[in-house]
């Protein structure tokens, strides 16, 4: 009897690019795989991804409020404010990272194009134009705030369910740099004189 050929293995080998090519999906969003061995049940895995996800849209939307923000400030504090908010930028970048990867570590799927990431996002959307520093800075607090709360209720589910890796994750690597930014941040928005101290006055 004939064996019929694999058609896997009837290709001829060629140089020729294989374009336009499409396929159904291997996993679909929302789900997680079946086997993973973390000991960690399917249900507990789903909500965590999705925590996870939600944490992530957030901070891929932060990550990209301070490059804008980078981008367009002005005005007396602009050196040292256009360092600072690239430097949380990259910062931010690493984050986003993290948390991806510990999504696809619990064997569910982390978003990642824009308009996904605009459509689950809790930051509000800002204007396209150049706005003062004093509303950058108070946009992008408003933000770590978003994140730090999320952070916290976060980080308490995922010790309820015994779920170490991601109470890890959310703690050392979201909330801490996220405290320690805003306080970056904030720092800027103390009214201090910039040239001449307000003189000493002598209690009544």
């Amino acid at each position: 009897m004939t064996k019929k050929p694999n058609s896997s293995n009837s290709r001829k080998a060629s140089a020729q690019p294989h374009y336009h090519q499409t396929a159904r999906e291997l996993q679909a969003f929302g789900t997680v795989t079946s086997v993973m061995p973390l000991q960690l049940i399917e249900p507990v895995r789903l909500e965590m991804t999705e925590q996870l996800n939600q944490l992530l849209a957030d901070t891929m939307t932060l990550r990209d409020l301070y490059k804008k923000s980078h981008w367009q400030v002005s005005g007396a504090t602009f050196y040292q404010l256009h360092l600072l908010f690239d430097k949380h930028y990259e910062e931010q970048s690493e984050i986003v990272d993290a948390i991806a990867e510990r999504i696809q570590l619990l064997g569910g799927i982390s978003i990642a194009m824009a308009a996904d990431v605009a459509e689950l996002t809790r930051i509000p959307r800002p204007p396209k134009g150049r706005e003062e520093v004093p509303v950058q800075l108070s946009r992008l607090l408003d933000a770590h705030e978003i994140i730090i709360t999320h952070c916290r209720e976060l980080a308490e589910r995922a010790t309820k369910l015994e779920d170490a890796g991601t109470n890890d994750l959310v703690v050392s690597d979201v909330l801490r740099p996220s405290e320690l930014q805003s306080w970056f941040l904030s720092e800027h928005l103390v009214d201090a004189p910039l040239v001449e101290a307000e003189p000493l006055r002598e209690s009544a």
